[in-house]
């Protein structure tokens, strides 16, 4: 176990299957691993680390999530190479999935940050970057 690694990360979504059909596919392409499961959520894991996923309360679903808010801007995780990012760029598009800042595309975070960012079910903002 390392000091100061995240052990894990728990968001509340608006629709869990939605959910676990969008991010399944992409976690596992990346080395994570089905984790945990219950009625109301479901994890991936990879290493020590883990993301777990569950349905939001109906009580709470009146205000959509935003990445403008107070809160969690987006999730980054590392690519092992470009190749691995515009394969997945190349997925992501063949599922539907809408890139972001195509005009800058994969370079939208500078010169020396080549990168894929997209959006999630509930618009939370994902980043692929490769080294």
């Amino acid at each position: 176990m390392s000091k100061g690694l995240i052990h894990h990360i728990e968001l509340y979504v608006s629709d869990l299957k939605r959910t676990v059909d969008f991010w399944g596919w992409f976690l596992e392409e990346l080395g994570y691993e089905p984790f945990q499961e219950w009625e109301s959520g479901k994890s991936w894991s990879i290493g020590e680390m883990y993301i777990v996923f569950v349905q939001a309360e109906e009580r709470f679903l009146d205000v959509p999530y935003h990445r403008g808010r107070v809160g969690l801007n987006h999730l980054a995780f590392h690519a092992i190479s470009r190749h691995q990012v515009d394969d997945m760029t190349q997925k992501l598009r063949d599922k539907g999935v809408s890139i972001l800042y195509t005009d800058s595309h994969p370079f939208a975070g500078g010169k020396e940050h080549y990168a894929v960012y997209f959006e999630d079910p509930d618009r939370m903002k994902v980043e692929l970057v490769a080294p």
